[in-house]
């Protein structure tokens, strides 16, 4: 039982109670105004990002709707690090090698890019890359090949049709400006390993400053594949931000990302998302036991017609 001190006169001890109310009821009103800000700028925030953009010719289905909060005490991306990490060192233990089709759109000098649909055989150790374009028209049966190490760290490729077919199979530098031609990134940077290490080093980066918003959604779809979205949002252009949102789709059984998309700032106030890069991983074969002949250029099921 509260009590006061025997010499404090009846009328103190009544304003001090009544002080003691006031103050309480100022604190939750503050904490009640606090949280229903905290809400109106989050439901703010959550207007302009806009729902994933999975490939239409990818596997049916989409993702659900991503719920989250917003900044908490500690930098938000500090679980999305601890997150992308454990799906690191579990593509670096358990994923030798894979084969998949990759579906890709990337803006490239400020114009995007049309869908582009590529089988690919990717190797871990050495890292071995092996890719077929499957759509669009102007694209297909172009083929590249590289694998680390090898062929005096160039990488072997060849058009599919047209006037560039007529060149023949040619061995070039991966990051040189023909290989690159309508690309954001060589053919080294491919794969699911590659796109996880990439992830890391923004997030880390972006850890030093703030102004992010972070929501994960453990309900999420690609497809049929049950998956863990996160998506990452920077509210203000800064120059040390590299894109405006960012969504990847982690894979909840094999713990791998399988989509990923990027957004720079709107053109205009108020206005859509612009769409920086997207890529899916789709009809996923992990650990086939790809061997040598899966990334040799002489190997018959190719194109390359070596001599």
């Amino acid at each position: 039982m509260h009590s006061t001190h025997p010499n404090q006169p009846p009328l103190a001890r009544s304003r001090g109670s009544r002080g003691k109310q006031y103050r309480c009821w100022v604190v939750l009103a503050a904490a009640v105004v606090a949280v229903l800000a905290a809400g109106v700028l989050l439901r703010s925030a959550n207007h302009r990002v806009p729902k994933a953009m999975i490939p239409a010719t990818g596997p049916p289905g989409a993702p659900t709707a991503d719920r989250g909060a917003g900044p908490s005490a500690a930098h938000p991306l500090v679980g999305v690090l601890e997150f992308a990490r454990r799906v690191q060192a579990n593509i670096q233990e358990q994923i030798r090698d894979y084969t998949a089709v990759v579906l890709k759109q990337e803006r490239i000098l400020g114009k995007l890019g049309p869908l582009e649909v590529c089988f690919v055989k990717i190797r871990e150790r050495p890292f071995s890359a092996y890719m077929k374009f499957l759509a669009p028209q102007g694209l297909k049966g172009q083929e590249a090949l590289y694998v680390a190490g090898a062929n005096d760290g160039k990488m072997f490729a060849h058009a599919g049709s047209g006037i560039r077919a007529l060149v023949g199979t040619v061995q070039i530098p991966p990051t040189g400006p023909i290989a690159m031609l309508g690309q954001r990134y060589p053919m080294t940077e491919l794969g699911i390993a590659n796109l996880t290490r990439r992830l890391i080093e923004v997030g880390d980066h972006d850890k030093q400053y703030g102004e992010c918003y972070v929501w994960m959604d453990e309900d999420a779809k690609v497809g049929n594949r049950p998956c863990t979205s996160i998506t990452v949002m920077h509210p203000f252009k800064r120059p040390a931000f590299i894109y405006y949102i960012a969504r990847i789709f982690v894979d909840r059984e094999w713990m791998v990302p399988i989509h990923y998309e990027a957004y720079e700032w709107p053109d205009t106030p108020g206005g859509p998302p612009v769409l920086l890069e997207r890529y899916t991983y789709t009809h996923l074969k992990l650990n086939p036991g790809l061997t040598d002949v899966d990334f040799d250029p002489h190997n018959p099921q190719y194109n390359f017609r070596l001599k």
